[in-house]
């Protein structure tokens, strides 16, 4: 056996033997390296700290840089008006957070601290479940509360909540500023990236790779419709602007998708005429920003007939993708998704605020007793590492030990060859950057380039340095305790939601199929993308799901049956109406 192959024997030996859920949960995200990420967070949090040095007030900069490295760190790739909002309610409830903090660290004695930490706790928790933008208002109201109690900030007690609020709004200004010229890039890119995601599909029609192809172009279709839902309505819709544009063209994807699905069902291999026919109509629909892709020639005259689509029509999956080609988006109106789940019932809000009030209460006991006053990076660790809106606890939890372990590791060679703190302002950067665009990748990356710079704050702050090698083991405590305080409360919570996206789909698919044959196009159109977006809903939470500890490993097999049978069944229904009801 050659080299190679011996070595990929060994991996594969390796992958075996470690568990499914484990290696869902190490699994890294795959995308594009986010270069402007990596740049706002290199900005967000040097430039502070350097204004604090030339200022003469470090402290104030460090403040500041914590504020901004809060908002990379919550930012994302929504459009330009979602990530201010996002930002600004991060940046206020922090700021309260920390008010409340530093008037207990001011005031109160031990008890009055560790009283004020579970009572931001529960609100932290009550808030979390109300959505995704209360979701981080909770967690950052929690976050500035336990720095408030944990780092004295000198100055007035209104300095220390202005200088965190100001470096929110600092990171919001480097967010936004794009949209002076990229107003509407990031739906503009989500909407490119459907016809993107359909030209692969088509390229794989017939081949193994179908199934998976047609699911992330499900995606690209749904981040697309989230994106410009806020848009859809009829009053943009009709105007002659970018966003109207950008309508019309997911119009086109809609049905594109619809075509391409129909195609795929059919099972052949398809000529390059055909798998370049997204190409070509986005380079006609989608208004042009993007560099390579080019802009529809628009200074010749406007002809008197629809354009012939460059293959022969002869199947019915064939004659949709044609119909697509010469009249992309005509008579088409879509709707919003109706709601699928109802909102968190008060059982719920109140059970997670006890259990997040009650771990926030038992770090601050514990690091009370490791540090005494100082000890705020346990509790902070509870409030980053206890949101299972933002995915697996387990998986969390222990990417959050790999980080710090490892961020632990870079600090002692940090310390080693910087002392000058005007060069741990460029080491701050580096890792600014690193960890804005670990948070699209992955969270053991940011925790590691999040460690780093809390060092470089600890620095600037002149106190606690040697205390940096135990943060290891307080971060395992609190993992601890929140690991035990999720498995013996709700151990089985990801698969009850995985079980209720399931069904959720079932109902989704089979209401598609009981309606489609007899809809209007209109109406066909809105409940075969219910369906989809239930699936992909479905099969997201069952990834997440398999990346817990769980009791019953036989009972996720079933139901990733259950959604392949139901995607089948939308894909055939698909094919069924597109050939205008003939099977």
């Amino acid at each position: 056996m050659s080299e190679p192959t011996a070595l990929r024997a060994r991996a594969g030996t390796l992958r075996g033997a470690v568990p499914g859920w484990l290696g869902r949960s190490l699994r890294a995200a795959r995308a594009p390296f986010p270069r402007a990420a990596a740049v706002r967070g290199a900005l967000a949090v040097s430039v502070p700290l350097m204004v604090g040095l030339l200022a003469g007030h470090p402290v104030a900069g460090v403040v500041v840089g914590l504020g901004g490295l809060w908002a990379v760190g919550q930012d994302s790739a929504a459009p330009y008006k979602a990530r201010a909002l996002r930002i600004a309610a991060l940046g206020g409830s922090a700021a309260v957070g920390l008010l409340a903090g530093a008037t207990a660290l001011r005031y109160g004695d031990a008890v009055v601290i560790a009283a004020l930490l579970a009572v931001a706790g529960l609100v932290s928790g009550w808030v979390s479940v109300g959505g995704p933008l209360a979701s981080v208002a909770g967690m950052h109201l929690l976050l500035g509360a336990t720095v408030g109690t944990g780092i004295p900030v000198p100055g007035s007690w209104w300095a220390g909540p202005l200088e965190l609020l100001g470096g929110a709004l600092f990171a919001l200004t480097l967010t936004c500023l794009p949209w002076l010229w990229r107003r509407h890039s990031p739906e503009r890119e989500a909407v490119i990236a459907v016809f993107d995601a359909a030209e692969r599909a088509l390229s794989r029609a017939g081949t193994s790779g179908a199934t998976e192809a047609r699911a992330r172009m499900t995606l690209a279709l749904n981040t697309a419709q989230d994106l410009l839902a806020v848009h859809s309505s009829r009053k943009h819709a009709e105007r002659p602007t970018s966003i109207g544009g950008l309508i019309t063209a997911f119009r086109a994807s809609v049905q594109l998708v619809e075509a391409v699905t129909a195609l795929m069902v059919e099972g052949r291999p398809l000529p390059p005429a055909v798998v370049r026919v997204p190409s070509l109509l986005a380079a006609r629909v989608v208004p042009p920003v993007r560099a390579g892709r080019p802009a529809p020639d628009t200074s010749g005259p406007v002809p008197d007939r629809e354009p012939e689509p460059p293959f022969t029509a002869d199947t019915p999956g064939l004659r949709a993708l044609a119909e697509v080609y010469r009249a992309p988006g005509r008579s088409l109106t879509l709707l919003p998704d109706p709601p699928a789940y109802a909102g968190p019932r008060l059982a719920d809000r109140l059970r997670f605020a006890l259990l997040l009030g009650g771990c926030t209460l038992a770090a601050a006991v514990v690091a009370y007793l490791l540090h005494g006053p100082r000890g705020y990076w346990l509790p902070m660790t509870v409030a980053f590492l206890y949101k299972p809106d933002l995915g697996p606890v387990f998986g969390r939890a222990l990417n959050r030990c790999l980080g710090t372990v490892a961020g632990v590791g870079m600090v002692a060679v940090v310390a080693w060859l910087v002392t000058d703190q005007w060069a741990l302002t460029l080491v701050a950067a580096v890792f600014g950057a690193v960890m804005a665009a670990g948070v699209r990748y992955h969270y053991a990356l940011s925790t590691f380039g999040l460690t780093v710079i809390v060092f470089v704050f600890i620095d600037f702050l002149g106190d606690d340095r040697q205390l940096l090698p135990s943060r290891v083991l307080e971060t395992v405590i609190a993992a601890a305790l929140v690991l035990t305080a999720h498995f013996l409360t709700r151990p089985d919570s990801w698969r009850v939601r995985a079980e209720l996206r399931v069904a959720a789909a079932d109902r989704a698919w089979r209401r598609y199929d009981r309606r489609a044959p007899a809809a209007s196009p209109d109406e066909r159109h809105q409940l075969r993308r219910t369906a989809y977006r239930r699936l992909a809903e479905a099969r997201q939470a069952l990834d997440t799901a398999g990346a817990e500890p769980h009791r019953d490993p036989d009972r996720f097999p079933v139901l990733e049956r259950r959604v392949a049978r139901a995607e089948q069944g939308c894909d055939a229904i698909t094919a069924y109406v597109v050939a205008g009801g003939r099977r």
